[in-house]
Protein backbone atom coordinates (compact mmCIF):
# COMPACT_ATOMS: atom_id res chain seq x y z
CA UNK A 1 0.00 0.00 0.00
CA UNK A 2 2.00 3.21 1.35
CA UNK A 3 3.59 4.23 4.51
CA UNK A 4 3.10 7.31 6.35
CA UNK A 5 5.21 10.55 7.64
CA UNK A 6 3.38 13.08 10.27
CA UNK A 7 5.17 15.95 10.62
CA UNK A 8 5.12 16.86 14.30
CA UNK A 9 8.51 18.69 14.97
CA UNK A 10 7.37 22.40 14.68
CA UNK A 11 7.06 24.72 17.49
CA UNK A 12 3.56 26.10 17.17
CA UNK A 13 4.21 29.39 18.33
CA UNK A 14 1.88 30.64 15.52
CA UNK A 15 -0.80 29.11 18.26
CA UNK A 16 0.73 29.74 21.41
CA UNK A 17 -0.23 30.21 24.48
CA UNK A 18 -2.27 26.77 23.30
CA UNK A 19 1.11 25.55 22.39
CA UNK A 20 2.88 26.61 25.45
CA UNK A 21 3.58 23.47 26.80
CA UNK A 22 1.96 21.10 24.47
CA UNK A 23 2.96 20.54 20.99
CA UNK A 24 0.59 21.70 18.60
CA UNK A 25 -0.31 18.31 17.14
CA UNK A 26 -1.78 17.29 20.73
CA UNK A 27 -3.87 20.26 20.96
CA UNK A 28 -7.29 19.02 21.33
CA UNK A 29 -10.50 19.04 18.86
CA UNK A 30 -13.50 16.98 21.13
CA UNK A 31 -11.21 15.91 23.38
CA UNK A 32 -9.00 14.49 21.60
CA UNK A 33 -5.50 15.16 19.81
CA UNK A 34 -5.66 16.71 16.46
CA UNK A 35 -2.73 13.94 15.43
CA UNK A 36 -4.96 11.06 16.87
CA UNK A 37 -7.58 12.21 13.70
CA UNK A 38 -4.76 11.75 11.66
CA UNK A 39 -3.89 8.48 12.83
CA UNK A 40 -6.79 6.91 12.76
CA UNK A 41 -7.64 8.42 8.98
CA UNK A 42 -4.67 6.78 7.39
CA UNK A 43 -5.53 3.22 9.49
CA UNK A 44 -9.00 3.51 7.69
CA UNK A 45 -6.94 3.35 4.16
CA UNK A 46 -4.92 1.33 5.57
CA UNK A 47 -1.77 2.87 6.04
CA UNK A 48 -0.60 0.93 9.24
CA UNK A 49 3.01 1.76 9.28
CA UNK A 50 4.01 5.38 10.51
CA UNK A 51 6.52 7.89 11.75
CA UNK A 52 6.52 11.09 13.34
CA UNK A 53 9.35 13.39 13.92
CA UNK A 54 9.41 15.10 17.44
CA UNK A 55 11.18 17.71 19.04
CA UNK A 56 9.50 20.31 21.30
CA UNK A 57 7.51 18.79 23.89
CA UNK A 58 8.38 15.46 21.95
CA UNK A 59 7.14 12.81 25.59
CA UNK A 60 3.82 14.63 25.24
CA UNK A 61 3.31 12.94 21.92
CA UNK A 62 5.10 9.67 22.70
CA UNK A 63 3.28 8.90 25.70
CA UNK A 64 0.39 9.66 24.70
CA UNK A 65 0.37 7.54 21.14
CA UNK A 66 3.02 4.86 22.22
CA UNK A 67 3.52 2.04 19.92
CA UNK A 68 0.17 3.07 17.96
CA UNK A 69 -1.50 -0.75 18.37
CA UNK A 70 -4.37 0.86 20.19
CA UNK A 71 -5.24 2.56 16.73
CA UNK A 72 -4.26 -0.67 14.73
CA UNK A 73 -0.86 0.60 13.68
CA UNK A 74 2.91 0.34 14.10
CA UNK A 75 4.53 3.95 15.24
CA UNK A 76 7.59 5.15 15.34
CA UNK A 77 9.72 8.15 16.19
CA UNK A 78 12.37 10.52 15.27
CA UNK A 79 13.59 12.69 17.50
CA UNK A 80 15.64 16.12 16.55
CA UNK A 81 17.00 17.90 18.98
CA UNK A 82 21.10 18.28 20.11
CA UNK A 83 22.88 18.04 23.62
CA UNK A 84 24.02 21.44 24.39
CA UNK A 85 26.02 22.34 27.73
CA UNK A 86 24.76 19.14 29.24
CA UNK A 87 21.28 19.66 28.39
CA UNK A 88 19.02 18.30 25.02
CA UNK A 89 17.59 20.94 23.23
CA UNK A 90 14.81 20.05 20.72
CA UNK A 91 16.72 21.72 17.22
CA UNK A 92 14.26 20.53 14.16
CA UNK A 93 15.82 19.38 11.07
CA UNK A 94 12.79 20.96 8.68
CA UNK A 95 10.16 19.16 7.23
CA UNK A 96 12.42 17.46 4.39
CA UNK A 97 16.10 17.21 6.65
CA UNK A 98 13.83 15.44 9.05
CA UNK A 99 12.84 12.93 6.74
CA UNK A 100 16.33 12.56 4.93
CA UNK A 101 17.58 11.72 8.90
CA UNK A 102 15.15 9.24 9.48
CA UNK A 103 16.28 8.00 5.92
CA UNK A 104 19.60 7.54 6.23
CA UNK A 105 19.43 5.74 9.81
CA UNK A 106 17.43 3.25 8.63
CA UNK A 107 15.81 3.66 4.75
CA UNK A 108 12.12 3.54 6.33
CA UNK A 109 10.93 5.40 3.43
CA UNK A 110 11.62 2.45 0.71
CA UNK A 111 8.20 2.31 -0.90
CA UNK A 112 5.58 5.17 -1.71
CA UNK A 113 4.86 7.34 1.40
CA UNK A 114 2.14 9.70 2.45
CA UNK A 115 3.42 13.51 4.17
CA UNK A 116 0.57 14.89 6.40
CA UNK A 117 1.20 17.88 8.22
CA UNK A 118 0.50 17.45 12.55
CA UNK A 119 -1.47 20.21 12.61
CA UNK A 120 -4.98 19.92 9.88
CA UNK A 121 -8.03 17.93 10.09
CA UNK A 122 -8.74 16.13 6.77
CA UNK A 123 -10.89 13.52 5.44
CA UNK A 124 -9.00 13.53 2.10
CA UNK A 125 -9.89 9.75 -0.09
CA UNK A 126 -6.44 8.32 0.64
CA UNK A 127 -6.72 5.85 -1.05
CA UNK A 128 -7.56 8.05 -4.40
CA UNK A 129 -5.27 9.84 -4.10
CA UNK A 130 -2.58 7.12 -3.81
CA UNK A 131 -4.17 5.73 -6.86
CA UNK A 132 -3.83 9.39 -9.30
CA UNK A 133 -0.31 8.96 -7.96
CA UNK A 134 1.15 6.34 -9.51
CA UNK A 135 -0.79 6.62 -12.42
CA UNK A 136 0.98 9.46 -13.19
CA UNK A 137 3.77 7.90 -12.65
CA UNK A 138 4.34 11.10 -10.33
CA UNK A 139 7.75 11.13 -8.26
CA UNK A 140 5.99 13.63 -6.11
CA UNK A 141 2.47 14.62 -5.77
CA UNK A 142 1.20 17.98 -3.43
CA UNK A 143 -2.37 17.39 -3.04
CA UNK A 144 -4.05 21.17 -3.28
CA UNK A 145 -7.54 22.97 -2.81
CA UNK A 146 -9.12 25.55 -4.92
CA UNK A 147 -9.31 28.88 -2.69
CA UNK A 148 -11.34 32.08 -3.42
CA UNK A 149 -8.72 34.73 -5.53
CA UNK A 150 -9.67 36.76 -2.45
CA UNK A 151 -8.17 34.44 0.27
CA UNK A 152 -4.89 33.73 -1.42
CA UNK A 153 -2.78 35.81 0.35
CA UNK A 154 -2.83 33.13 3.57
CA UNK A 155 -1.54 30.66 1.45
CA UNK A 156 1.24 28.46 -0.57
CA UNK A 157 -0.16 28.21 -4.45
CA UNK A 158 0.53 25.81 -6.91
CA UNK A 159 1.29 26.97 -10.75
CA UNK A 160 0.61 23.51 -12.94
CA UNK A 161 -0.02 23.40 -16.53
CA UNK A 162 -2.96 21.63 -18.54
CA UNK A 163 -1.85 17.98 -17.39
CA UNK A 164 -1.28 19.61 -14.06
CA UNK A 165 2.40 18.84 -13.79
CA UNK A 166 3.91 21.59 -11.13
CA UNK A 167 5.73 24.79 -13.19
CA UNK A 168 6.52 26.89 -9.82
CA UNK A 169 4.96 28.08 -6.49
CA UNK A 170 3.73 31.11 -5.12
CA UNK A 171 3.93 31.87 -1.43
CA UNK A 172 0.83 34.30 -0.08
CA UNK A 173 0.92 36.30 -3.35
CA UNK A 174 -1.66 39.21 -2.99
CA UNK A 175 -4.59 38.91 -4.81
CA UNK A 176 -4.06 40.63 -8.04
CA UNK A 177 -0.72 38.82 -8.93
CA UNK A 178 -1.72 35.11 -8.05
CA UNK A 179 -0.65 32.77 -10.73
CA UNK A 180 -3.33 29.78 -9.39
CA UNK A 181 -6.02 29.51 -6.52
CA UNK A 182 -4.63 25.65 -6.13
CA UNK A 183 -3.34 26.16 -2.32
CA UNK A 184 -1.11 23.64 -0.89
CA UNK A 185 -2.61 21.59 1.49
CA UNK A 186 0.51 20.52 3.28
CA UNK A 187 0.02 16.64 1.84
CA UNK A 188 2.32 15.29 -0.17
CA UNK A 189 2.64 11.43 -1.78
CA UNK A 190 6.41 10.83 -2.48
CA UNK A 191 8.77 8.03 -3.91
CA UNK A 192 12.06 7.23 -2.30
CA UNK A 193 14.00 8.59 -4.81
CA UNK A 194 12.24 11.48 -3.58
CA UNK A 195 14.84 12.05 -0.61
CA UNK A 196 17.70 11.31 -2.54
CA UNK A 197 17.31 15.36 -3.56
CA UNK A 198 17.37 16.37 -0.28
CA UNK A 199 21.07 16.83 1.29
CA UNK A 200 22.01 15.00 4.42
CA UNK A 201 22.43 16.81 7.82
CA UNK A 202 20.99 19.95 6.80
CA UNK A 203 18.12 21.97 7.84
CA UNK A 204 15.69 21.52 4.86
CA UNK A 205 12.05 22.57 4.01
CA UNK A 206 9.63 20.50 1.54
CA UNK A 207 7.51 23.81 0.36
CA UNK A 208 10.40 26.48 0.39
CA UNK A 209 13.33 24.41 -0.57
CA UNK A 210 12.73 20.42 -1.84
CA UNK A 211 9.97 21.46 -4.24
CA UNK A 212 11.22 24.34 -6.12
CA UNK A 213 13.81 22.18 -6.82
CA UNK A 214 11.53 19.38 -8.37
CA UNK A 215 9.99 22.08 -10.36
CA UNK A 216 13.27 23.25 -11.45
CA UNK A 217 14.98 19.42 -12.31
CA UNK A 218 11.42 19.32 -14.47
CA UNK A 219 10.70 15.69 -12.80
CA UNK A 220 7.71 14.24 -12.23
CA UNK A 221 6.43 16.11 -10.16
CA UNK A 222 2.09 16.69 -10.00
CA UNK A 223 -0.51 18.61 -8.46
CA UNK A 224 -3.69 16.69 -7.09
CA UNK A 225 -6.91 19.07 -7.08
CA UNK A 226 -9.46 17.26 -4.62
CA UNK A 227 -12.66 18.06 -2.83
CA UNK A 228 -12.01 17.30 0.61
CA UNK A 229 -12.63 19.04 4.02
CA UNK A 230 -9.09 20.72 5.05
CA UNK A 231 -9.31 21.95 8.30
CA UNK A 232 -6.10 23.49 8.73
CA UNK A 233 -4.61 24.89 12.99
CA UNK A 234 -2.10 27.52 11.62
CA UNK A 235 -3.49 30.62 14.37
CA UNK A 236 -5.45 30.86 17.20
CA UNK A 237 -7.87 32.05 15.20
CA UNK A 238 -8.29 29.10 13.28
CA UNK A 239 -8.48 26.50 16.08
CA UNK A 240 -11.25 28.94 17.58
CA UNK A 241 -13.23 28.57 14.12
CA UNK A 242 -12.31 25.39 13.79
CA UNK A 243 -14.45 24.51 17.06
CA UNK A 244 -16.96 26.47 16.03
CA UNK A 245 -17.46 24.37 12.84
CA UNK A 246 -17.35 20.92 14.38
CA UNK A 247 -19.74 21.68 17.34
CA UNK A 248 -21.97 22.73 14.91
CA UNK A 249 -22.42 19.32 13.42
CA UNK A 250 -20.48 20.69 9.96
CA UNK A 251 -17.71 18.09 10.15
CA UNK A 252 -19.41 14.65 9.06
CA UNK A 253 -16.71 12.51 10.00
CA UNK A 254 -16.41 14.17 13.80
CA UNK A 255 -19.21 12.96 16.10
CA UNK A 256 -20.18 14.42 19.53
CA UNK A 257 -19.00 12.36 22.45
CA UNK A 258 -21.43 11.80 25.50
CA UNK A 259 -25.45 11.30 25.41
CA UNK A 260 -27.32 13.79 24.00
CA UNK A 261 -29.56 14.53 27.30
CA UNK A 262 -31.62 17.68 25.14
CA UNK A 263 -31.48 18.58 21.78
CA UNK A 264 -27.82 20.02 20.77
CA UNK A 265 -26.70 19.67 24.28
CA UNK A 266 -24.84 16.48 24.85
CA UNK A 267 -23.26 15.04 28.24
CA UNK A 268 -20.50 12.70 29.61
CA UNK A 269 -20.78 10.76 32.83
CA UNK A 270 -21.13 11.87 36.70
CA UNK A 271 -22.16 15.70 35.48
CA UNK A 272 -23.66 18.16 38.36
CA UNK A 273 -25.96 19.78 36.64
CA UNK A 274 -29.86 21.36 38.15
CA UNK A 275 -31.37 21.60 34.52
CA UNK A 276 -34.30 24.10 35.58
CA UNK A 277 -31.86 26.40 37.15
CA UNK A 278 -29.79 27.07 34.79
CA UNK A 279 -29.77 28.45 30.55
CA UNK A 280 -27.94 26.49 28.37
CA UNK A 281 -28.55 26.25 24.48
CA UNK A 282 -26.93 24.30 22.24
CA UNK A 283 -24.98 22.90 20.54
CA UNK A 284 -22.78 22.48 24.13
CA UNK A 285 -20.81 19.44 25.11
CA UNK A 286 -20.33 18.93 28.81
CA UNK A 287 -17.31 17.00 29.77
CA UNK A 288 -17.31 13.91 32.89
CA UNK A 289 -17.22 15.18 36.29
CA UNK A 290 -18.03 18.74 35.25
CA UNK A 291 -20.34 20.55 37.99
CA UNK A 292 -22.50 23.95 36.50
CA UNK A 293 -24.18 25.62 39.22
CA UNK A 294 -27.31 27.35 39.48
CA UNK A 295 -27.61 30.66 37.78
CA UNK A 296 -25.44 29.79 35.03
CA UNK A 297 -25.54 30.29 31.76
CA UNK A 298 -23.80 28.09 28.32
CA UNK A 299 -24.42 29.19 25.21
CA UNK A 300 -23.07 27.33 22.37
CA UNK A 301 -21.31 26.87 20.26
CA UNK A 302 -19.15 25.97 23.48
CA UNK A 303 -16.90 22.64 24.73
CA UNK A 304 -17.05 22.06 28.76
CA UNK A 305 -13.86 20.53 29.39
CA UNK A 306 -13.99 17.47 32.24
CA UNK A 307 -13.74 18.47 35.93
CA UNK A 308 -14.57 22.42 35.10
CA UNK A 309 -17.24 24.19 37.47
CA UNK A 310 -18.79 26.75 36.68
CA UNK A 311 -20.44 28.78 39.49
CA UNK A 312 -23.57 30.65 40.11
CA UNK A 313 -24.29 33.57 37.59
CA UNK A 314 -20.92 32.60 35.39
CA UNK A 315 -21.86 32.98 31.66
CA UNK A 316 -19.91 31.13 28.77
CA UNK A 317 -20.56 32.24 25.49
CA UNK A 318 -19.35 30.49 21.82
CA UNK A 319 -16.52 29.57 24.30
CA UNK A 320 -14.18 26.39 25.42
CA UNK A 321 -13.22 25.37 28.89
CA UNK A 322 -10.12 22.86 28.72
CA UNK A 323 -10.29 20.15 31.14
CA UNK A 324 -10.29 21.37 35.47
CA UNK A 325 -11.07 25.10 34.48
CA UNK A 326 -13.38 27.00 37.22
CA UNK A 327 -15.17 30.02 36.25
CA UNK A 328 -15.82 32.08 39.13
CA UNK A 329 -19.28 33.62 40.05
CA UNK A 330 -20.87 36.20 37.70
CA UNK A 331 -17.70 36.22 35.40
CA UNK A 332 -18.48 36.50 31.60
CA UNK A 333 -15.96 34.55 29.16
CA UNK A 334 -17.31 35.75 25.77
CA UNK A 335 -15.69 33.55 22.52
CA UNK A 336 -12.48 32.72 24.44
CA UNK A 337 -10.81 29.43 25.05
CA UNK A 338 -9.63 29.23 28.95
CA UNK A 339 -7.43 26.73 30.52
CA UNK A 340 -6.56 26.13 34.20
CA UNK A 341 -3.63 28.79 33.60
CA UNK A 342 -4.26 31.49 30.49
CA UNK A 343 -7.36 32.92 28.51
CA UNK A 344 -7.23 33.28 25.06
CA UNK A 345 -9.67 35.25 22.48
CA UNK A 346 -10.33 33.79 19.26
CA UNK A 347 -7.68 36.74 17.89
CA UNK A 348 -5.12 35.47 19.78
CA UNK A 349 -5.49 38.29 22.27
CA UNK A 350 -4.10 36.27 25.69
CA UNK A 351 -4.38 36.85 29.54
CA UNK A 352 -2.82 34.75 32.02
CA UNK A 353 -4.02 33.60 35.63
CA UNK A 354 -2.41 36.36 38.49
CA UNK A 355 -2.54 39.12 35.91
CA UNK A 356 -3.96 41.90 38.59
CA UNK A 357 -4.63 43.95 35.15
CA UNK A 358 -7.52 41.79 34.29
CA UNK A 359 -10.62 41.88 34.65
CA UNK A 360 -11.29 38.33 34.30
CA UNK A 361 -10.86 35.57 36.94
CA UNK A 362 -10.55 31.81 36.82
CA UNK A 363 -8.74 28.62 38.20
CA UNK A 364 -7.75 25.83 38.93
CA UNK A 365 -10.88 23.45 39.57
CA UNK A 366 -9.17 20.98 41.55
CA UNK A 367 -7.75 23.72 44.34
Amino acid sequence: MAKGMILAAGQGTRVRPLTKDLPKPMVPILGKPVMEYLIEHLARHGIKEIMVNVAYHHQRIEQYFGDGSRWGVEIGYSYEGVREHGDILPRPLGSAGGMRHIQDFSGFFDETTLVLCGDALIDLDITAALAEHKAKGAMASVVALEVPREEVQSYGMVVADADGRIQSFQEKPKPEDALSTLASTGIYIFEPAVLDKVPAGQVYDIGSQLFPQLAQDKLPFFVQNRPFNWLDIGRVSDYWSVLQRVLKGEIDYMRMPGKEVKPGVWVGLNTQVPWDQVKIEGPVYIGSSVKIEPGSTIIGPAWIGHGSVIRTGARITRGVLFEYTRIPADMHFFEMIVSRHYCVNRHGETLYRGDDTARLRWGDARA
